[in-house]
Protein backbone atom coordinates (compact mmCIF):
# COMPACT_ATOMS: atom_id res chain seq x y z
CA UNK A 1 0.00 0.00 0.00
CA UNK A 2 1.47 3.61 -0.92
CA UNK A 3 1.88 6.41 1.42
CA UNK A 4 0.42 9.25 0.11
CA UNK A 5 3.37 11.88 -0.45
CA UNK A 6 2.46 14.95 2.21
CA UNK A 7 1.76 18.52 0.30
CA UNK A 8 4.64 21.04 0.66
CA UNK A 9 3.84 24.08 2.59
CA UNK A 10 6.00 26.90 0.73
CA UNK A 11 7.80 28.80 3.14
CA UNK A 12 6.74 32.20 4.06
CA UNK A 13 10.50 33.31 3.63
CA UNK A 14 10.13 34.23 -0.07
CA UNK A 15 10.39 36.78 -2.84
CA UNK A 16 6.25 37.48 -3.25
CA UNK A 17 5.97 38.03 1.05
CA UNK A 18 9.26 40.02 0.58
CA UNK A 19 7.65 41.85 -2.00
CA UNK A 20 4.45 41.82 -0.41
CA UNK A 21 6.58 43.11 2.96
CA UNK A 22 8.87 46.09 0.85
CA UNK A 23 5.42 47.49 -0.43
CA UNK A 24 4.15 47.83 2.90
CA UNK A 25 7.49 49.78 4.58
CA UNK A 26 6.64 51.74 1.59
CA UNK A 27 3.34 53.56 2.83
CA UNK A 28 5.14 56.09 5.44
CA UNK A 29 7.47 56.99 2.45
CA UNK A 30 4.78 57.47 0.23
CA UNK A 31 3.20 59.77 2.78
CA UNK A 32 6.05 61.60 3.58
CA UNK A 33 7.23 62.58 -0.28
CA UNK A 34 3.65 63.53 -1.04
CA UNK A 35 3.06 66.22 2.14
CA UNK A 36 6.39 67.78 1.93
CA UNK A 37 5.69 71.50 1.21
CA UNK A 38 2.05 70.47 1.52
CA UNK A 39 2.14 69.23 -1.81
CA UNK A 40 4.04 72.12 -3.40
CA UNK A 41 7.06 71.09 -4.45
CA UNK A 42 7.32 69.46 -7.84
CA UNK A 43 10.48 67.56 -7.77
CA UNK A 44 9.20 65.34 -4.20
CA UNK A 45 5.70 65.09 -6.36
CA UNK A 46 7.12 62.98 -8.54
CA UNK A 47 9.01 61.09 -6.35
CA UNK A 48 6.40 59.98 -4.55
CA UNK A 49 4.18 59.18 -8.03
CA UNK A 50 7.65 56.63 -8.29
CA UNK A 51 7.16 55.53 -4.94
CA UNK A 52 3.75 54.94 -5.43
CA UNK A 53 4.27 53.27 -9.27
CA UNK A 54 6.96 50.90 -7.91
CA UNK A 55 4.67 49.72 -5.29
CA UNK A 56 2.02 48.99 -7.97
CA UNK A 57 4.57 47.17 -10.08
CA UNK A 58 5.18 44.94 -7.26
CA UNK A 59 1.84 44.35 -6.25
CA UNK A 60 1.37 42.66 -9.71
CA UNK A 61 4.75 41.15 -9.40
CA UNK A 62 4.39 39.58 -6.07
CA UNK A 63 0.95 38.04 -7.44
CA UNK A 64 2.45 36.64 -10.14
CA UNK A 65 5.25 34.93 -9.07
CA UNK A 66 3.32 33.08 -5.87
CA UNK A 67 1.01 31.52 -8.55
CA UNK A 68 3.49 30.52 -11.43
CA UNK A 69 5.86 29.10 -8.30
CA UNK A 70 3.25 27.38 -5.93
CA UNK A 71 4.39 30.16 -3.50
CA UNK A 72 1.09 31.39 -1.74
CA UNK A 73 1.27 31.21 1.79
CA UNK A 74 -0.94 32.23 4.64
CA UNK A 75 0.84 34.84 5.32
CA UNK A 76 0.92 36.32 2.01
CA UNK A 77 -2.58 35.92 1.62
CA UNK A 78 -3.08 38.42 4.54
CA UNK A 79 -0.41 40.76 3.86
CA UNK A 80 -1.06 41.39 0.48
CA UNK A 81 -4.42 42.94 0.56
CA UNK A 82 -3.21 44.59 3.75
CA UNK A 83 -0.37 46.01 2.14
CA UNK A 84 -2.58 47.17 -1.60
CA UNK A 85 -5.27 49.25 1.07
CA UNK A 86 -2.32 50.89 3.46
CA UNK A 87 -0.09 52.12 -0.12
CA UNK A 88 -3.48 53.39 -1.57
CA UNK A 89 -4.97 54.58 1.62
CA UNK A 90 -2.15 56.34 2.14
CA UNK A 91 -2.55 57.80 -1.23
CA UNK A 92 -5.83 59.10 -0.95
CA UNK A 93 -5.60 60.64 2.53
CA UNK A 94 -1.82 62.29 1.80
CA UNK A 95 -4.15 63.52 -1.65
CA UNK A 96 -6.89 65.31 0.87
CA UNK A 97 -4.30 66.32 3.43
CA UNK A 98 -2.82 68.74 0.86
CA UNK A 99 -6.65 69.71 -0.41
CA UNK A 100 -5.89 67.85 -3.99
CA UNK A 101 -8.68 65.84 -3.27
CA UNK A 102 -12.25 65.90 -1.13
CA UNK A 103 -12.15 64.43 2.26
CA UNK A 104 -15.68 62.28 1.27
CA UNK A 105 -14.42 60.38 -1.43
CA UNK A 106 -11.22 59.47 0.80
CA UNK A 107 -13.61 58.87 3.15
CA UNK A 108 -15.93 56.99 0.86
CA UNK A 109 -13.38 54.54 -0.58
CA UNK A 110 -11.24 53.83 2.23
CA UNK A 111 -14.13 52.29 4.16
CA UNK A 112 -15.54 50.16 1.28
CA UNK A 113 -11.64 49.16 0.76
CA UNK A 114 -11.20 47.99 4.47
CA UNK A 115 -14.79 46.86 5.13
CA UNK A 116 -14.97 44.40 2.10
CA UNK A 117 -11.07 43.23 3.08
CA UNK A 118 -11.91 42.74 6.51
CA UNK A 119 -15.20 40.77 5.72
CA UNK A 120 -13.33 38.56 3.06
CA UNK A 121 -10.62 37.92 5.81
CA UNK A 122 -13.46 36.54 8.17
CA UNK A 123 -15.16 34.54 6.17
CA UNK A 124 -12.41 33.33 4.37
CA UNK A 125 -12.32 30.01 6.36
CA UNK A 126 -15.64 29.22 5.09
CA UNK A 127 -16.60 31.37 1.91
CA UNK A 128 -14.39 32.18 -0.66
CA UNK A 129 -15.81 35.20 -2.75
CA UNK A 130 -14.94 35.46 -6.56
CA UNK A 131 -13.70 39.50 -6.91
CA UNK A 132 -15.80 40.34 -10.18
CA UNK A 133 -14.58 42.08 -13.08
CA UNK A 134 -16.48 45.63 -11.51
CA UNK A 135 -14.17 45.31 -8.84
CA UNK A 136 -11.09 44.36 -10.80
CA UNK A 137 -12.04 47.67 -13.19
CA UNK A 138 -11.96 49.34 -9.98
CA UNK A 139 -8.72 48.83 -8.81
CA UNK A 140 -7.32 49.61 -12.06
CA UNK A 141 -9.94 52.87 -12.42
CA UNK A 142 -8.42 54.04 -8.71
CA UNK A 143 -4.65 53.09 -9.66
CA UNK A 144 -4.09 55.22 -12.33
CA UNK A 145 -6.33 57.93 -10.98
CA UNK A 146 -4.06 58.47 -8.32
CA UNK A 147 -1.12 57.91 -9.98
CA UNK A 148 -2.50 61.16 -12.02
CA UNK A 149 -3.47 62.91 -9.23
CA UNK A 150 0.43 61.85 -7.39
CA UNK A 151 2.32 63.47 -10.03
CA UNK A 152 1.93 67.66 -10.33
CA UNK A 153 0.55 67.92 -13.48
CA UNK A 154 -1.75 70.49 -12.57
CA UNK A 155 1.57 72.53 -11.13
CA UNK A 156 3.26 72.14 -14.35
CA UNK A 157 4.95 75.68 -15.14
CA UNK A 158 5.10 77.55 -18.44
CA UNK A 159 4.43 75.55 -21.65
CA UNK A 160 3.67 72.48 -19.72
CA UNK A 161 0.78 74.08 -17.98
CA UNK A 162 -2.01 73.34 -20.18
CA UNK A 163 -1.44 69.89 -21.20
CA UNK A 164 -0.91 69.10 -17.61
CA UNK A 165 -4.38 70.47 -17.34
CA UNK A 166 -5.54 68.17 -19.86
CA UNK A 167 -4.22 65.22 -17.88
CA UNK A 168 -5.45 66.06 -14.77
CA UNK A 169 -9.00 65.92 -15.94
CA UNK A 170 -8.44 62.49 -17.42
CA UNK A 171 -7.15 62.03 -13.74
CA UNK A 172 -10.35 63.25 -12.36
CA UNK A 173 -12.82 61.58 -14.88
CA UNK A 174 -11.00 57.88 -13.84
CA UNK A 175 -11.27 58.96 -10.09
CA UNK A 176 -15.23 59.58 -10.35
CA UNK A 177 -15.08 56.15 -12.68
CA UNK A 178 -13.10 54.75 -9.75
CA UNK A 179 -15.62 56.21 -6.95
CA UNK A 180 -18.93 54.99 -8.61
CA UNK A 181 -17.42 51.52 -8.50
CA UNK A 182 -15.99 51.75 -5.82
CA UNK A 183 -19.95 51.51 -4.31
CA UNK A 184 -21.45 49.68 -6.87
CA UNK A 185 -18.31 47.03 -6.46
CA UNK A 186 -19.23 47.23 -2.88
CA UNK A 187 -22.46 46.59 -3.17
CA UNK A 188 -21.94 43.76 -4.98
CA UNK A 189 -19.49 41.68 -2.47
CA UNK A 190 -22.43 42.63 0.44
CA UNK A 191 -24.96 41.17 -2.18
CA UNK A 192 -22.60 37.92 -2.58
CA UNK A 193 -21.46 37.66 0.87
CA UNK A 194 -24.52 37.69 2.25
CA UNK A 195 -26.09 34.99 -0.26
CA UNK A 196 -23.23 32.71 0.33
CA UNK A 197 -22.97 32.90 4.33
CA UNK A 198 -26.91 33.23 4.74
CA UNK A 199 -28.41 30.13 6.84
CA UNK A 200 -29.92 27.50 3.94
CA UNK A 201 -33.78 27.46 5.23
CA UNK A 202 -35.29 23.91 5.46
CA UNK A 203 -38.40 22.22 3.68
Amino acid sequence: MSVPEQETVPSNWNVPNALTTLRILMVPFLGWTLLVDHGADNLWRWVAWAIFALAMVTDKVDGDLARKHGLVTDFGKIADPIADKAITGMAFAGLSVIGDLWWWVTALVLFREWAVTFARLSIARHVVIAARQSGKVKTVAQTFALGLFIAPFKQLPGVWHTPGLVVWWIGAVLMGLAVVLTVTSGLEFARDAWRQTRPVSRA
